[in-house]
């Protein structure tokens, strides 16, 4: 019958596939020879194909239950089963019913609890067969590119077999498989395939799996008729694996794949490198059955199995060499982050210095701590975070690696928006940072044109006794399709060297929190008070978070008692970060203590050490804000220099103490400052705080302290419980952030 024309999305579920065939145990054998089966440790036959009429003489039903012995008498060896190899075939003679003799190459292999025994009649050894093999052998050793290697191990095998082409075959990562070379006989005008793609339904699975355990396939004749097993079952009751038999019965979905090709015989021998299937050498013949020797057959696995050998050692060899470029890239970049681990986004940013890690990548992603900086060739900072957002939403994060964007998120407008810079994407993310830190590179759109062996999709049905079966493609005319939306490969030596550096990024982040809990603790020392007195009836709460830059930055807070038994809460902010900025701030809060003492009042105090930073440390620029409070009457003073104004929570709603007013420290103005006042009640709060807890990148002032007003007003009615509050309810900022409360509780 006429197939009918199909695709995969049309195949009904009940359609058999040449992917679905139990080709491990089709029940029967290619006639061009004969299997008998033993019990292991036995010699009687417990199952014979039925091609044994033809070739022994007898009848399948006669043959089970002889003895081995008595079936081939004289040249049965004398060590008996012991004697067979699976590989090397060993010469029997076999005496026929009407007395005449028969020379076979007999193979043994063990089956489950069976050794199965193959039986081929012996062909005449061409002479200049071992000649052939030594020529093959050294041409392959002479070839010096893997380009060399497979279009001498075509010819050389197409030499020493006799067929009429001899492709070898390699597979790609999705396992469909390119004609790398080619020989052809030059007499029967065939097309070329060099260059063409085979889909990988064309060698599903299974049998990739059968072809990586057996080196050799061979089907000398692609029109035979099978020859079933007598009986069709072991005596165990289960049907015979013949998984390692060369005259395994193949699968008719195949049989008509070469029918349709014009492939009246062939034969494939496996490359395997690394214990994985590499490609294949295929042959083929147009002119009838054909029937290379056992000899012929031992030395095309030979010589498949020479070129195995050869190319795992170029892959070793390149491997080799680029770990070790790769290696030392990595090892720049590590040591890059580690010397500048307080900013380690610009340290491999620097130079687009990360872009060296990974051949063919055009653009990267760095994000560290809430901070995105991008190299290259990019999408929008906005669309690198969506895809990062898609790519790890139903998944654990860990590392994204993709040539195709768009199949790994399917129906992604974002993985369409960024084909032309991002169709490939290398995620890694790095687990001791934030919980959105990764690096990430992406390669661009590569437009490819894809030249098949007809078209992949372009499959039949055909009705069987066992119901629908799925056909192969009838045409193999070159169909090209254009491919897009993919980019180059990634190579696993530089996913794994951007795993190492991602961990290394993380190590060193670790690192840096560890040595900046150890400073935030000397720096509480030097300018932060850690005892502050506290008066009867009131609570104080403070906290400080070190910048995203700088463990020691610009901001103190101090609370200083007066002899008169008035309490003065002060907090400041020296512009920058640094050891010297904190040496700074601590003469600045000694002087401002001793001037408090003398003055007795804030606004005099600020006033004094304005002119006191104007002379003696030129150029710095300070602000401070603080309160005077009369903890028996509640009388509360405040006062500005340049700093933000003090915020009062009462239960009647929050104030800003914005009339303190003055300039900045530092400035040299030696205007008297402002003060604002007002009497803290029971119940009522007064916080102090610096500007990173305000601060926010493309956002006024003004509307960022109406959120703080809100913050804390929904806030706790304790100190702690309002810090804490406000703090977590801050935009996230890289300065340093101060804020101290005094509550008064009743």
């Amino acid at each position: 019958m006429t197939p009918e024309p199909t695709t995969d999305a049309t195949v009904p579920r009940d359609v058999i596939d040449c992917a679905d065939e139990p080709i491990r145990i089709p029940g029967s054998v290619q006639p061009h020879g004969v299997l008998l089966s033993v019990v292991a440790g036995t010699t009687r036959v417990v199952v014979a194909s039925r091609s044994v009429r033809e070739h022994l003489g007898r009848d399948a039903e006669d043959v089970v239950g002889l003895a081995l012995e008595e079936l081939f008498g004289a040249s049965w060896p004398e060590d008996g089963l012991a004697a067979l190899d699976a590989v090397e075939p060993r010469t029997v003679d076999v005496v026929l019913p009407d007395g005449g003799r028969r020379s076979f190459d007999l193979l043994a292999h063990a089956s489950d609890d069976l050794v199965v025994l193959e039986l081929e009649p012996r062909r005449p050894v061409p002479a200049d067969q071992s000649v052939r093999a030594r020529a093959a052998l050294r041409g392959l050793q002479a070839a010096g590119t893997e380009d060399a290697l497979t279009s001498e191990l075509a010819r050389a095998v197409r030499a020493v077999t006799g067929f009429d082409r001899v492709m070898v075959y390699r597979f790609d990562a999705a396992w469909n498989g390119t004609v790398v070379a080619e020989d052809a006989a030059p007499d029967i005008g065939l097309d070329p395939y060099l260059g063409l793609r085979f889909p990988a339904s064309d060698i599903p699975a299974q049998a990739r799996a059968l072809y990586t355990s057996q080196w050799l396939r061979s089907i000398p004749d692609a029109r035979y008729t099978p020859s079933p097993l007598v009986p069709p079952l072991r005596p165990s009751g289960e049907p015979v694996d013949l998984s390692g038999s060369a005259l395994r019965s193949v699968s008719p979905v195949h049989l008509q794949y070469l029918a349709n090709m014009g492939v009246e015989a062939s034969m494939s021998v496996s490359l395997i490198t690394r214990g994985v299937l590499w490609g294949l050498v295929a042959c083929h013949h147009y002119r009838g059955p054909h029937f290379p020797t056992a000899g012929q057959r031992g030395t095309a696995e030979f010589l498949g199995r020479t070129a195995s050998v050869l190319l795992e050692g170029w892959q070793n060899r390149n491997q080799y060499l680029d770990s070790l470029a790769l290696t030392a890239t990595a090892g720049d970049l590590a040591r890059l982050v580690t010397a500048h681990d307080r900013r380690p986004v610009a340290a491999l940013t620097g130079d687009d210095a990360v872009l060296d890690l990974v051949d063919g990548a055009t653009g990267a992603a760095v994000r560290l701590q809430g901070r995105t900086a991008l190299v290259g060739r990019t999408p929008a900072a906005e669309d690198v975070t969506a895809l990062l957002t898609g790519l790890w939403a139903d998944r654990t994060r860990t590392t994204v690696v993709s040539d195709a964007l768009g199949a790994a998120l399917p129906g992604s407008d974002v993985a369409e928006r960024v084909r032309e810079t991002a169709s490939g994407i290398l995620a890694v993310p790095v687990a001791s940072g934030a919980p959105d830190d990764a690096l990430v590179w992406f390669k661009p759109e590569v437009l490819t044109e894809v030249r098949w062996a007809g078209d992949p999709t372009d499959k039949g049905l055909e009705a069987t006794p066992e119901g629908l079966r799925l056909t192969p493609r009838a045409s193999f005319a070159t169909y090209v399709e254009q491919v897009r939306g993919t980019s180059t490969p990634w190579n696993p030596l530089e996913v794994a060297a951007a795993e190492q550096l991602a961990a290394t990024v993380g190590e060193v982040l670790v690192r840096r929190s560890a040595e900046d809990a150890r400073l935030a603790g000397a720096l509480q020392q030097i300018v932060l008070t850690t005892r502050p007195p506290t008066p009867a009836g009131y609570a104080l709460a403070s906290r400080y978070t070190p910048s995203g830059q700088d463990v020691v930055g610009g901001d103190w807070f101090d609370v200083t008692a007066l002899p008169d038994g008035r309490l003065v809460v002060m907090i400041g902010d020296v512009a920058g970060h640094g050891i010297g900025k904190a040496a700074i701030t601590a003469q600045l809060r000694n002087a401002l203590r001793a001037y408090l003492v003398d003055t007795g009042s804030v606004a005099a105090a600020i006033a004094r050490l304005g002119r006191l930073v104007a002379e003696l440390v030129p150029g710095e620029l300070a602000t401070i804000g603080a309160v005077e409070l009369d903890p028996a009457t509640g009388r509360l003073v405040a006062a500005s220099a340049g700093h933000l104004p003090a915020l009062v929570r009462r239960a009647t709603g929050t104030e800003l103490l914005d009339g303190a007013r003055g300039p900045a420290l530092g400035l040299g103005l030696a205007a008297d400052l402002d003060v604002h006042e007002t009497t803290l009640g029971s119940g009522d709060s007064v916080v102090l705080f610096t500007d990173g807890l305000v601060e926010q990148r493309g956002e006024a002032m003004s509307a960022s302290l109406r959120a703080l007003v809100a913050n804390a007003e929904a806030a706790p009615a304790d100190a702690d419980g309002l810090v804490d509050a406000l703090l977590a309810g801050a935009p996230r900022s890289d300065d340093d952030v101060t804020l101290v409360a005094l509550h008064r509780i009743g």
